[in-house]
């Protein structure tokens, strides 16, 4: 595949000892300046600006394996706005700096799955939004490096849970909000692995967090922002769940949330973690 730095090398290489095809405007040094059109060794095209022999301006970069660049380049970087539509049918639609996606921007997965928000050196960085197309659910809130992780909220069909995450898995403190009218608050818990003896070599495989209820309550005004994430409530006992919410199982140590969506969290964040691979390789492939 042809990545940035090597179509980065065969322009500047094209353009420095007259090798390739260019058709276009020129300065008064003989360099490209202003429209052209170009054909590089490797087989890639660009059509659009030059300044002083380098892509700036906006311009079309065509890859050989059927990539495509539409937008603005600095300096032969993508740089401002612009939309890149990779092989595999996904497309990134945002801002760039110095060829990385940085600023805001939507990506559009070969999955159907979409993150519209902020990016940060070619990763999700920031506040964003990201859609499971599958099954509809939606996170909202923040990102770091790539992976959820700070206040957050998850949004599914008929409920949705308000509370932190850390290294892509909620922890500690929030509540479950139902549609029929009640909140279940409560804790997730990280719990210990005890490591086998014949095991000791081995790090241990890391463990789901729990969910743990203090209380049932109608619905109230409530942010993943609010110093409720930060100070444990006190549990104002537990009211018995199938009174309150028949879709959500309560033991006397904690519960679940609604059973109908076990495991889908967990299938949503390998999606996730699917589309962060690609994320990565795109970078490779291309340079951002």
């Amino acid at each position: 595949m042809s990545d940035l730095s090597s179509e980065n090398a065969d322009e500047a290489g094209e353009a420095g000892a007259g090798i390739g095809e260019y058709e276009g405007d020129r300065d008064a040094e003989g360099q490209r300046h202003g429209f052209g059109k170009a054909r590089l060794p490797n087989g890639d095209t660009y059509e659009g600006e030059y300044e002083h022999g380098l892509r700036s301006g906006h311009g079309t970069y065509r890859f050989k394996n059927g990539a495509l660049y539409t937008g603005n380049y600095l300096q032969n970087k993508k740089h401002g706005k612009g939309v890149f539509f990779y092989p595999d049918g996904s497309k990134y639609t945002g801002d760039w700096v110095h060829d990385q996606r940085q600023g805001y921007g939507e990506y559009l997965y070969a999955n159907g799955d979409t993150y519209t928000g902020e990016w940060a050196d070619n990763k999700r960085h920031g506040q964003g939004t990201y859609v499971y197309k599958d099954t509809g659910s939606k996170y909202v809130g923040c990102w770091v490096n790539g992976i959820q992780d700070g206040p957050a909220e998850l949004v599914h069909l008929n409920y949705r849970f308000k509370g932190r995450f850390l290294n892509g898995k909620p922890l500690g403190r929030g509540k479950f909000i139902f549609d029929i009218g009640c909140e279940q608050h409560g804790e997730y818990i990280q719990p210990v692995q005890e490591k086998e003896e014949e095991d000791e070599d081995e790090p241990p495989l890391p463990l789901e967090p729990i969910w743990k209820v203090s209380e049932i309550t109608k619905l109230t005004p409530w942010s993943p922002h609010d110093d409720e994430l930060l100070v444990p409530r006190e549990a104002a006992g537990t009211v018995a769940e199938e009174e309150k919410n028949p879709s959500v199982t309560v033991t006397e140590e904690g519960g679940d949330h609604p059973a109908s969506d076990a495991g889908g969290e967990g299938e949503e964040r390998r999606e996730e973690e699917v589309n962060q691979s690609q994320e990565d390789q795109e970078i490779t492939d291309f340079g951002g």
